[in-house]
């Protein structure tokens, strides 16, 4: 005799019918609740880091052993539910809805991103270069693939990095696994997931001055790429050829705009509607040529100076429009021909362009939805964790789909300061090859400069689903007030006060 399967208390507004489709997934009423009530905690606007305290609304510390923060670290660390499962049907969610479904002129995004965290005993924490904070420092580093368009993004797999001193026998350790080796995984997953793009694309860490084995593994599969280079990284020629992308660069005989040489005008259109003028060409430089297997393209908004913020030096394996689709010698010696789709240089630029929204959705996941909040040691948690958070970004594009929000005017001079708060120990800087202009992609003001905001952050799509106003961000350190006011009682299921 079959047992029915009892009601979970239904999460707040929308969330409720983004939630169920999820239930299947989760043997339990324990678990199911449990769902809910994290995504609950990660959405809601807290005025502290969402530890497993906030997520349940009881007092930090002190309220450690309330049962409902027990609960969450029971469903988060031990209970038998299966992340790779929850992220496969939230990627189907997407894939479902054709607003956010995957399309060949996407791509998907290599990065990875670190987070400052204490101790030694948490999986993954060590000593290790840190990018929000600009150096080496005690922390977690995870890597992950992120799939945008010039309109959405979202992650798609996350896979946190073990650095080679907590393992066994180091480097040598089986499980040992090099930021570009889990990029690799993680691209192949997306693509057995069906996932369409253009390109994918990465910054010089994951491009060949760094290492070939992203490279070489796209190559192989057969996958298009779009990935940059370091400016002054130096190869073999001859001496009167190139050695440097930056002498490449050079190469294209750039006088002025009237005599361009080897440059191209491109026009880089914005998604709040204005374009720039940038200039780009296929440049040679050892065995990279335009009618090579591998292509070297050069942007830039000004390529009688360089300039380092806002030049671009990329490989891609993408061929010209018009060649015949052979690679090099030896390729063309043997008959094959390649299957990957051919680009012109505008459609080069695009494709690096859109690496800039991972920047962002790295920004919001953090400072809204507790990315690096959590206070999990285990490997299973901060899997789960990271899988929690993911859903939660989905779901604020789903409810944004539903209900889209009013824009904002954006602030009318560039320097003028806009409201939201930092990530923890953040110094702003701007992404080599990002310009000004690259700020105001979605449209209206976004809650921290240089970024843009795909329109509905955590905070203000939670509040209406409290009927409460919208709050502010969280202040800074050095701006928050001695003691923190109580939060406004909030219902029992989203709180569980009773």
């Amino acid at each position: 005799m079959v047992t029915a399967r009892r009601a979970c208390p239904p999460a707040a507004g929308p969330l409720e019918g983004y939630a169920a489709r999820f239930d299947g997934l989760f043997a339990s009423l324990a678990q199911r609740r449990g769902f809910r009530e994290y995504l609950t905690g990660l959405l809601l606007p807290r005025e502290r880091n969402k530890t497993l305290t906030a997520l349940a609304g009881a007092e930090p510390v002190v309220g450690a052993q309330h049962p409902a923060v027990q609960r969450l670290q029971f469903f988060v660390s031990e209970s038998g539910w299966d992340a790779e499962k929850v992220n496969a049907r939230r990627l189907e969610l997407l894939a479902a809805d054709p607003v956010t479904a995957p399309h060949e002129g996407g791509v998907v995004v290599v990065d990875d991103s670190g987070d400052r965290k204490d101790g030694h005993a948490t999986a993954h924490v060590a000593r290790q270069y840190l990018g929000s904070v600009g150096k080496t420092d005690n922390g977690i580093v995870a890597v992950s693939t992120l799939w945008a368009d010039e309109r959405v993004y979202y992650p798609l797999h996350v896979a946190p990095y073990t650095p080679a001193g907590r393992l066994p026998a180091g480097k040598d350790d089986p499980g040992f696994a090099t930021k570009p080796e889990l990029a690799v995984d993680l691209v192949d997953r997306a693509v057995h997931a069906g996932v369409r793009f253009a390109a994918v694309v990465g910054d010089c860490f994951y491009g060949p001055s760094e290492t070939v084995t992203l490279v070489g593994a796209l190559g192989r599969a057969g996958l298009p790429y779009v990935l940059a280079l370091k400016p002054r990284m130096k190869t073999w020629a001859r001496a009167e050829e190139a050695h440097s992308p930056v002498e490449a660069a050079e190469d294209l005989g750039w006088r002025s705009r009237r005599r361009p040489g080897g440059w191209h005008r491109v026009t880089r259109r914005f998604r709040d509607g204005h374009a720039e003028t940038w200039w780009a060409g296929d440049a040679r430089l050892g065995s990279w040529g335009p009618d090579r297997a591998v292509r070297l393209v050069v942007a830039s908004t000004d390529p009688g100076r360089l300039p380092e913020r806002s030049t671009w030096y990329l490989v891609t394996n993408r061929p010209l429009p018009d060649s015949d689709g052979d690679g090099d010698a030896e390729t063309e010696a043997e008959g094959d021909e390649t299957t990957l789709p051919a680009a012109d240089l505008a459609e080069i630029v695009r494709c690096y362009g859109l690496r800039n929204w991972v920047e962002q959705g790295y920004k919001q996941v953090k400072n809204e939805l507790g990315w690096a909040d959590f206070q999990v040691r285990s490997d299973t948690a901060i899997r789960r964790h990271y899988t929690l958070v993911c859903c939660a970004f989905s779901f604020c594009w789903q409810a944004w789909i539903t209900d889209p929000p009013p824009t904002v005017a954006a602030p009318t001079s560039p320097g003028e300061p806009r409201p939201g708060r930092r990530e923890r120990g953040h110094h702003q800087h701007v992404h080599n090859g990002q310009t000004d202009a690259d700020t105001p992609l979605a449209g209206h003001a976004t809650p921290h400069p240089q970024l843009a905001d795909p329109g509905h952050t955590a905070a203000t799509l939670l509040a209406g689903l409290v009927a409460r106003a919208p709050t502010t961000p969280t202040p800074g350190p050095h701006h928050r007030h001695p003691r923190r006011p109580p939060d406004p009682r909030l219902p029992p299921a989203l709180t569980n006060h009773r």
